[in-house]
């Protein structure tokens, strides 16, 4: 069946009113993107929606839908109909589940270690194999921020070693850590749905018995080997203290979600208890990586 998209510009404040225009309209569904690639967390169950500073809201019209109208009604509500920013999209009938797993593909990051989606045959059956389907929660090892961490992984020895992930997400870089020779893996994550993520594709990969899951309200006192916190410039600068304080004598510790511009200002603070390697990079985003004194 064929579909005409429409989007409209909008921000924090005027994206759930533009949802409900489009919905009004006739909008069969309404999705919200990121327009500036502005990272934000998931909100906790029964907290407030945050949208994007620059949101685009999408609405999807069957093809037969009466766009002209659409238009002209979004215009007569809207406050300022000449600053109002649209753009309408025809869209190619496909299979879009099919589309939207042949996009996928096995990723290898360093040396051994592949992320595979389960639909897809294993590249190297002899190497480190993490099962990952893209799903509830962020890191599919797609994002720059992501590669870095697992290539920083793959590259370390981390047999019999513990290891906690700030920010675990997915729980991409915890079952890594796993699978690359961890004892054990703490995990630790704000939003519920990301630790449910993270428990769920840990038994996919038969390392459950080895990964523990916390919110932050009930993470554990402990020394790690390795700790990796692939999170925010924000956070990662607020909360140094805490992440550090997990990273034992001569530990070593990896921080990502970071652009370059915000690099440097991480470094000094971290160099507080840890000697700070040189930074890596991988398009815009970098790695911060360095052993504790």
């Amino acid at each position: 069946m064929p579909w005409i998209q429409l989007r409209l510009s909008a921000n924090e404040e005027t994206a759930e009113k533009y949802s409900e225009w489009l919905m009004a309209a006739g909008s069969q569904a309404v999705t919200f993107i990121d327009a500036k690639d502005t990272p934000i967390y998931e909100p906790l169950p029964g907290d407030e929606v945050v949208y994007w500073h620059n949101t685009v809201v999408m609405g999807l019209f069957d093809a037969s839908h009466d766009m002209e109208k659409v238009i002209s009604y979004l215009k007569g509500i809207h406050p300022d109909k000449q600053a109002m920013q649209y753009k309408l999209e025809q869209l190619e009938d496909k299979d879009w589940e099919r589309e939207w797993m042949d996009n996928f593909h096995p990723m290898k990051f360093g040396n051994r270690l592949w992320i595979c989606p389960s639909w897809r045959e294993v590249p190297e059956p002899e190497a480190v194999n993490v099962m990952l389907d893209p799903g509830l929660a962020f890191g599919t090892g797609t994002h720059p921020t992501t590669a870095l961490c697992l290539t920083w992984l793959d590259g370390l020895d981390l047999t019999d070693k513990v290891v906690v992930d700030f920010g675990c997400g997915s729980g991409i870089l915890s079952l890594a850590a796993l699978k690359l020779g961890a004892k054990k893996v703490i995990g630790i994550d704000i939003d519920p749905q990301a630790l449910q993520a993270s428990q769920e594709n840990a038994k996919r990969n038969g390392v459950e018995d080895r990964l523990e899951l916390y919110l932050p309200k009930d993470q554990p006192t402990l020394k790690a080997d390795v700790v990796v916190a692939n999170i925010l410039a924000g956070p990662l600068r607020e909360l140094a203290p805490t992440i550090t304080e997990f990273v034992a004598d001569n530990g070593l510790l990896a921080l990502s979600g970071v652009l370059e511009e915000q690099a440097q200002g991480l470094v000094e603070i971290y160099s507080q208890w840890c000697d700070m390697d040189p930074v890596a990079v991988q398009e815009e985003w970098v790695r911060l990586s360095g052993k504790r004194h």
